[in-house]
C-alpha cells in the first residue's frame, strides 16, 4: 500500500502543482435530536423560526420532527465547515424555546414508538412523499432506530488534480469516466478499511435501555437504566441499527465495480416488488403506509457506510443524477457523534480523516468479490460490538489479520500523504492526527468509546445522564458563542425564503398523488 501511495503521489508532483491536493472541497452533515426540558424526545414541530425544512438548504429534518440536521455547503477546508457548522448551530440554539440538542448518535429516553413525531414536509407533493417515505421506513423498520443521530463527511478531489491524475495512470478514456472510476476505487477502499472509522471514533458502547422497550436484546446492563458491550466501539453501526443485513433476505446487495453497476442495482431495487413489505400494504384507506411495496422506496433506502453523490436537480432520482452528470463528492456516513465535542466532530478527525480520504484514493482498488464482501461486513459488526476487544482478529482476502497490527499497518502507510499535506501547509497537522489514532490503537481506553464507560463508570451515571450532562455542556458553549449581526440576518433571511418557497410550492396546482409518484419512479 505505500508504494503505490507513495508512486502516485511522486507522479502526481512532477505532472502538476501539488498543492491542489489542498484544494478539495469538504462539507459536514450534523444529526441531533431535540430534546425537551423533561428528557424525552421533543414532540414540538420543527421551530418555524427556522425556516422550511423542506426548503432550507442548512437546516432541515432527518426521519422525526424532532431530528434536526445541520448542512454545511462544501468549503475549502475542515477548519472552514466546522467554524460553519458552529455557527449554524449557535443560531439554532438562539431560536429554540427551552429545549436542547442531544449530544450524542444514540437517543434519549424513549415512550415507545408512537412518540418519535416523523418529520412533516407541508402539503404538496414533494412534500408529501418525503413524509410519507419516512412512515413507510416507521413500517419497515420501526421508528426507534431511525432516530439514531450520525455525522456525515462529504470531501471531493481537487478538481485540478483530475488530468495530471488521469495521464500518470495511462488512461485513455474521457475526464468524467476517469473520475468516475477512481472515486469507486475510493469507496472500494473506504469499505476496505472502513472499520478503522467506528473503532477510532465511535461513540455510542451503550444505550438507554428504553431503546429496546418491547424488544429482546442480548446485551449486558450496565446499570438499571442502561444496556452497552464492554468492548463496544459504535452500537450504533452494529446489529441494532439501520443496516444492509436487515435487506439481504429481500435480496438487495449495491454493486461497486463501477458506477454504472452501483446506480443500476439500486435502480432495480427501487422498481422490484417485495413480497415482505406488500403485506404492510401501500395505501390502506386514505392512509398512505410506504412510497410502495418494493425492495426500496427509494435509493437512499439503502443503508451503506459511504455514497456517491452528485447534486440533485428538484426531484431528481439520485441513480440517474449520478448517470447523467457523475460522480461530484463522496458522502462517508460511518461517523457517531462526537459526544466530547460540542460540533459532534473536532479538527483532528477531520485532519485524519482528510487523509484517510486521499489515501484510499489512491491506492490500488480491486474489485470486491462474494467473499471479500463478506469479510468487509462481518469486520464492520466485529468492531462495532467487540473493536476494544484486546485480542480481536479480523478477515481481510481470507487471512485473519490481527486488528491493532493492521490498524497501525493501514497507518503507517497514510504517512506519505501527511507528508505532503503537512509540506504544503507548513506544519506537522497532518502527522500530528495520525499520532493522535496510533496512540487510540496502541491504548484503547483512549477512544472515545473507551473515554465514555470509564466516565460512566468513575461518575456513577447511566448512559442517559452522561448524555445529558454533555448536552448542557453544548448548550452554554453555543449560547455564549458570539454571533455576527451579518451571520444572524443572512440566516434570518434564508429562514423567510425557504418559507416563501414552500408556500409557492403549496399554491401550484398539485397533480393527483399516486400519479405524482408514478410520474417520479418514470424517470429512467
Amino acid at each position: 500500500m505505500v508504494d503505490s501511495v507513495h508512486g502516485r503521489l511522486a507522479r502526481l508532483a512532477g505532472e502538476a502543482d501539488i498543492r491542489l491536493l489542498r484544494q478539495g472541497r469538504v462539507g459536514l452533515e450534523k444529526e441531533s435530536l431535540r430534546v425537551s426540558a423533561l428528557g424525552g424526545i421533543a414532540l414540538t414541530p420543527h421551530p418555524r423560526a427556522l425556516g422550511s425544512a423542506l426548503t432550507h438548504s442548512d437546516i432541515t429534518t432527518d426521519y422525526s420532527e424532532a431530528l434536526m440536521e445541520f448542512i454545511t455547503p462544501p468549503l475549502g477546508s475542515v477548519g472552514d465547515a466546522l467554524e460553519y457548522l458552529a455557527d449554524l448551530q449557535a443560531y439554532v440554539y438562539r431560536r429554540l424555546s427551552n429545549e436542547i440538542l442531544w449530544a450524542t448518535s444514540m437517543p434519549c429516553v424513549l415512550a415507545g414508538e408512537k412518540n418519535i413525531p416523523i418529520a412533516r414536509y407541508g402539503t404538496s407533493n414533494a412534500g408529501r412523499m418525503k413524509h410519507v417515505y419516512r412512515v413507510g421506513l416507521g413500517y419497515r423498520y420501526g421508528r426507534v432506530m431511525q432516530v439514531i443521530a450520525g455525522v456525515h463527511f462529504n470531501w471531493s478531489f481537487a478538481e485540478g488534480l483530475w488530468p495530471a491524475y488521469r495521464l500518470i495512470e495511462g488512461r485513455v478514456c474521457g475526464l468524467r469516466d476517469f473520475r468516475d472510476q477512481r472515486y469507486m476505487g475510493q469507496i472500494r477502499n473506504l469499505q476496505r478499511y472502513g472499520w478503522l472509522i467506528p473503532f477510532l471514533f465511535g461513540a455510542s458502547p451503550a444505550v438507554c435501555k428504553s431503546f429496546f422497550v418491547g424488544k429482546a436484546t442480548n446485551l449486558p446492563s450496565f446499570d438499571d437504566t442502561t444496556y452497552y458491550a464492554p468492548h463496544a466501539t459504535s452500537l450504533r453501526m452494529g446489529d441494532i441499527g439501520y443496516q444492509n443485513s436487515r435487506e439481504e433476505g429481500l435480496g438487495i446487495k449495491a454493486c461497486y465495480d463501477d458506477l454504472q453497476c452501483y446506480a443500476d442495482s439500486l435502480l432495480k431495487a427501487t422498481l422490484a416488488p417485495a413480497e415482505a413489505w406488500e403485506t404492510i400494504g401501500v395505501r390502506v384507506g386514505d392512509e398512505y403506509r410506504q412510497l410502495n411495496a418494493n425492495i426500496l422506496q427509494i435509493e437512499n433506502e439503502y443503508y451503506s457506510t459511504v455514497r456517491p453523490k452528485q447534486v440533485l436537480e428538484w426531484m431528481e432520482k439520485p441513480s440517474l443524477a449520478l448517470k447523467k452528470r457523475g460522480i461530484r463528492y463522496i458522502e462517508l456516513r460511518s461517523l457517531d457523534v462526537n459526544a466530547y465535542h460540542p460540533l459532534g466532530l473536532d479538527e483532528i478527525q477531520g485532519r485524519f480523516l482528510e487523509v484517510f480520504l486521499l489515501f484510499c484514493m489512491l491506492s490500488d482498488s480491486p474489485l470486491i468479490d462474494a467473499g471479500e464482501r463478506h469479510e468487509i461486513d462481518r469486520n464492520l459488526l466485529d468492531v462495532a460490538h467487540r473493536g476494544r476487544e484486546p485480542k480481536l482478529m479480523l478477515q481481510h482476502r481470507g487471512v485473519r489479520l490481527p486488528m491493532r497490527a493492521w490498524a497501525l499497518e493501514i497507518m503507517e502507510s497514510m504517512l506519505p500523504v501527511c507528508e505532503v499535506l503537512d509540506g504544503i501547509e507548513g506544519g506537522a497537522w497532518f502527522e500530528d492526527a495520525i499520532d493522535d489514532q496510533i496512540a487510540k490503537v496502541r491504548a484503547p481506553e483512549l477512544t472515545p468509546s473507551g473515554k465514555m464507560l470509564d466516565e460512566m463508570r468513575d461518575r456513577g451515571e447511566g448512559f442517559y445522564q452522561f448524555a445529558r450532562r454533555l448536552s448542557l455542556q453544548h448548550q452554554r458553549y453555543f449560547l455564549s458563542r458570539e454571533l455576527a449581526p451579518e451571520w444572524i440576518a443572512r440566516m434570518d433571511a434564508k429562514a423567510t425564503e425557504s418559507l416563501a418557497e414552500q408556500a409557492r410550492l403549496e399554491a401550484e396546482p398539485q397533480a393527483d398523488f399516486d400519479r405524482f409518484l408514478a410520474e417520479y419512479y418514470q424517470q429512467v
